[in-house]
């Protein structure tokens, strides 16, 4: 893993005017920094999967936002996110540095590494998955990919950005464990690692605080908690408050607003209501950040192979495909099978990319009927239309239909394409639902009537419900939003040049009502209730058994794996878990496994525990009989929890199980291993219940010696009936002490209290009312 280390910050002080400071902390245009004195201005581009370059400039840095030169259009972060290989969205990662250097864009804004908390979600297409580790490793990877290459990354959005309902003003209102361990703990895990050059500020608020003023979350927390040191950005309109922005630690307000709040905040230093060390902390890091993107101008940007860049775009796109079903092995399709019908307008006029911000003019594209007639070498195919675009939520052409109709019942094999039309989803609205437009769907049965040797093709950016239809097709693939690149992915696929090996990174789910979220998203009256917890997506299913159309994790291959010899060990230095686990191909043809590590945490936990959470994976490709062994790392601290009553990060200790699984559903291998205990950080008071004290590695034997010299007959005998002893475990100490019978006084509490004080069991002493 890389480390980038980077120098104190120069001052941007007396050599700059007040005005000067005050406008380094805004745009000078759309997507353009300011420049004063010896700070150069830097520039912006969208780009998560690819470029959104400006084909015009205007005056003022104000560019054209519905026209952008070409670039490569690589898979979008739904799709990267199913590839579950970080060595991949690294090297896509370098190659947008690559077309950015070419371009003289300084810093990219993504990747977006939000959590999929609803399928609902009209921008899920620009995140990784419902899972922080899988979002960690990719976003992470491509966070690497960028800034090796010289160019900064801008992590967005932070935090807690999971819906488009009222983007601009909702409070999302999380509990602290949850914010801690879902929302929140990818953001960390990259900061801590790959040190991006910025993070992007999202627009919602955080507990009824905007993200742009929210000093917890861009100083005590980025800052102070996580040592972030690069600037941290607006998204474009965020800014309500200038100066209280800045205070909160916000450096730069984007898009820049012709000097305007650059005069509000030069008035609210010269009043003294903004402290002048406050512009000048952000004035020196928006300095060196400057200094560090443009420290390559000039030095020539190299040749860009856009036709080399073409290709790795087809590669991610076919790491990205997950076979879901393929009954009977229909697929795949030998190059010389007869007759295959074409049936899908998407199959013509692919959807490729999801709209909004992110849009990129591709290089090229591929579209997947002309690359099926590549690959069918000896195959006729032939092809329908089925319905048209745009309007595919219509009532379809009775003629196009027919014609579907006819092409499929005179062919050995169909290829249906289906999917989301680019009015179903995108940036600025959430879905209403999550179904195939019902044209489609009756276009589906009327094929599978007369021939029921269906393959279907999906295309969508979030989530589409699959059942009950999925029932009636032996082959199912989801194709997401593939790039340019795609169509020749999926022609590999499903005529078997490319055997697929992606993997689910979010849950496909039954009914949308199943959703762990679905009673409180998307909130009301400015307010959504992350009412679910930390049971968020496969957290939320597998714990309340639902029944799901295809788990996280899941992916079939064109061959066959199999686990043996599962073993956990704790590394020399205690601070991880070395796990291995044997992988064979068991099958006739050359595949790739994602081997994914679940754990399971102590029975009895006193926290609302997920059945089983992803703390690990790796890939492995085999030839046919081929055997590795195969490595997982788990940092031990990754096995905590938050603690709210601590403020901290605390492991329970007991018997920790770990699952070598191929998906959360299909759990091959198990194995445990017993660990100690984090030092509890609790400073024990009267107000603590009786089994809260017993618990205590410290106060427990102090309390259980004080029981044994004050026990009375009575009181023995209420301690060792079970049912008294379990009425007690939860009553407050000081309440136990006052009972008659009771074995310690309101004395001894105070003289244990005062022990366990003198003593405490590591970590930061808290009580529960401790702010």
């Amino acid at each position: 893993m890389t480390h980038q280390h980077h120098p104190p910050a120069p001052a941007a002080g007396s050599e700059l005017t007040l005005l000067q400071k005050a406008s380094l902390t805004s745009g000078a245009g759309d997507f353009v920094t300011q420049a004063a004195g010896d700070v150069p201005a830097v520039s912006l581009s969208d780009g998560p999967h690819g470029l959104r370059l400006p084909r015009e400039q205007g005056d003022g840095g104000q560019v054209d936002l519905h026209s952008a030169a070409p670039a490569t259009c690589f898979p979008p972060a739904v799709a990267l996110g199913s590839s579950w290989d970080t060595q991949l969205a690294g090297m896509v990662g370098a190659a947008i540095a690559a077309e950015a250097r070419a371009h003289g864009v300084h810093v990219v804004l993504g990747p977006g590494i939000n959590i999929k908390r609803s399928p609902l979600c009209g921008r899920n297409f620009e995140y990784f998955s419902e899972d922080p580790l899988v979002t960690a490793e990719l976003g992470g990877a491509m966070v690497r990919g960028l800034q090796e290459a010289g160019v900064g990354a801008a992590l967005k959005h932070y935090a807690a950005n999971n819906q488009e309902t009222d983007r601009m003003r909702v409070s999302a209102d999380i509990d602290e464990r949850p914010l801690r361990e879902i929302y929140l703990r990818a953001f960390e895990r990259i900061v801590r690692r790959e040190r991006p050059w910025s993070v992007m500020a999202a627009y919602n608020a955080l507990n009824g605080v905007p993200l742009s003023e929210n000093h917890r979350l861009l100083t005590d927390i980025l800052r102070t908690e996580w040592s972030f040191d690069g600037v941290v950005m607006s998204d474009w309109g965020a800014v309500r408050d200038r100066v209280a922005a800045l205070r909160a630690g916000l450096d730069l307000q984007m898009p820049g607003t012709g000097g305007r709040t650059d005069a509000e905040v030069v008035a609210a230093v010269e009043s003294g209501e903004l402290d002048a060390e406050a512009l000048d902390r952000s004035a020196a890091r928006l300095a060196r950040f400057a200094h560090r993107a443009t420290a390559a101008d000039g030095t020539g940007a190299g040749e860009v192979s856009y036709e080399a860049h073409h290709d790795l775009a087809r590669t991610a796109a076919e790491r990205c495909v997950v076979l879901l079903k393929n009954d009977g092995e229909l697929l795949p399709l030998a190059p010389d099978s007869g007759t295959v019908a074409v049936i899908g307008e998407m199959a013509r006029t692919p959807r490729f990319q999801g709209a909004g911000s992110s849009q990129v003019t591709p290089t090229q594209l591929d579209v997947p009927l002309h690359c099926l007639r590549e690959a069918a070498d000896g195959a006729d195919v032939t092809f329908a239309a089925g319905y048209a675009l745009p309007g595919a939520d219509a009532e379809p052409a009775e003629d196009l239909v027919e014609e579907a109709e006819r092409v499929a019942a005179g062919s050995d094999t169909v290829l249906l394409f289906l999917g989301l039309p680019a009015q179903d989803e995108s940036e600025g609205f959430d879905r209403d639902h999550i179904d195939l437009p019902p044209a489609q769907v009756r276009l589906l049965e009327r094929v599978v009537a007369v021939n029921p040797r269906v393959v279907v093709v999906l295309s969508n950016g979030g989530v589409v419900r699959t059942a009950p239809w999925h029932d009636r097709v032996p082959a199912l693939v989801e194709g997401w939003l593939l790039g340019q690149g795609g169509g020749a992915a999926l022609a590999g696929v499903l005529f078997g040049s490319v055997n697929p090996s992606g993997r689910l990174a979010e849950t496909i789910p039954l009914r949308l009502e199943d959703s762990p979220s679905h009673l409180s998203f998307p909130g009301e009256e400015g307010h959504v209730r992350y009412g679910e917890g930390v049971f968020v997506g496969y957290r939320g299913y597998d714990k309340r058994r639902t029944e799901v159309a295809f788990p996280f994790g899941h992916g079939l291959s064109y061959t066959t794996f199999t686990y043996s010899d599962l073993t956990v060990r704790p590394g020399a230095d205690g601070a991880r878990l070395d796990l291995r686990v044997r992988v064979a191909n068991t099958g006739q043809r050359a595949g790739r496994e994602v081997v994914q590590i679940y754990s399971r945490g102590p029975a009895g936990s006193r926290v609302a525990c997920p059945e089983r959470e992803l703390r690990g994976f790796a890939s492995v490709e085999l030839a046919p009989g081929e055997e590795v062994e195969v490595e997982v790392r788990v940092d031990r601290a990754d096995l905590a929890h938050y603690s709210e009553r601590e403020a901290r990060w605390r492991l329970e200790g007991g018997v920790h199980h770990f699952e070598a699984a191929a998906s959360s559903r299909d759990i091959r291998l198990t194995a445990a291993v017993t660990l100690d205990a984090d030092p509890s950080g609790i400073l024990l008071t009267g107000r603590h219940t009786l089994a809260e004290w017993l618990e205590h590695p410290v106060g427990g034997p102090l309390l259980a010696e004080a029981l044994a010299r004050g026990r009375t007959d009575e009181s023995a005998g209420a301690m060792a009936d079970p049912v008294m002893r379990r009425f007690l475990a939860g009553i407050p100490l000081d309440v136990i002490a006052d009972f008659p019978q009771s074995s310690i006084t309101p004395e001894d509490v105070i003289t244990l209290s005062a022990k366990v004080a003198a003593e405490p069991a590591g970590g930061k002493p808290r009580t529960d009312d401790d702010e």
